[in-house]
């Protein structure tokens, strides 16, 4: 595991520690079946603690996230076990949280990224822009323009 996966892993503890649910959009992109297996974990929901487990690795609180997710955080309190669209953009922010770590190679480092203008998102606040698909999509392409030094 990389040091950036490292310090994401919400579960961390003993290598025969199960990780998170939510880990596995962290975890090996390019693995076989790695896309239909979350799928699954979509269409099964997210468990509350492991979306608590989630904010609690990124040094986050839920109330940052109440304009992104497609419902309250006074719904999500109520829920054991979330739909599969408030699903969908918890593993959304898992996989751009872990791209953005790994590019930056430190949480703080990302953070501050995202919630600075970035002339390539026309002078938006990426973290602003995450309320829509489209919106991840475009931070997305950002954080690996960064990667790639294709930065304008």
């Amino acid at each position: 595991m990389s040091s950036a996966a490292e310090k994401l892993n919400p579960s961390s503890g003993s290598s025969s520690e199960k990780y998170s649910p939510l880990w596995v959009a962290y975890n090996v992109k390019d693995a076989p079946g790695y896309h239909l297996e979350l799928i699954d974990r979509i269409r099964n929901g997210v468990k509350k603690s492991d979306w608590k487990g989630f904010i609690t690795s990124i040094g986050a609180t839920e109330k940052e996230f109440e304009n992104i997710l497609p419902v309250s955080i006074s719904s999500m309190q109520k829920k054991q076990v979330y739909g599969r669209e408030t699903s969908e953009r918890i593993y959304e922010l898992a996989r751009l949280f872990g791209l953005g770590y790994e590019v930056f190679d430190s949480q703080i480092d990302f953070k501050q990224w995202l919630l600075t203008p970035s002339k390539a998102l026309g002078d938006k606040i990426p973290f602003d822009l995450l309320d829509s698909s489209l919106g991840f999509e475009m931070v997305s392409d950002a954080i690996n323009r960064i990667r790639y030094n294709v930065y304008s």
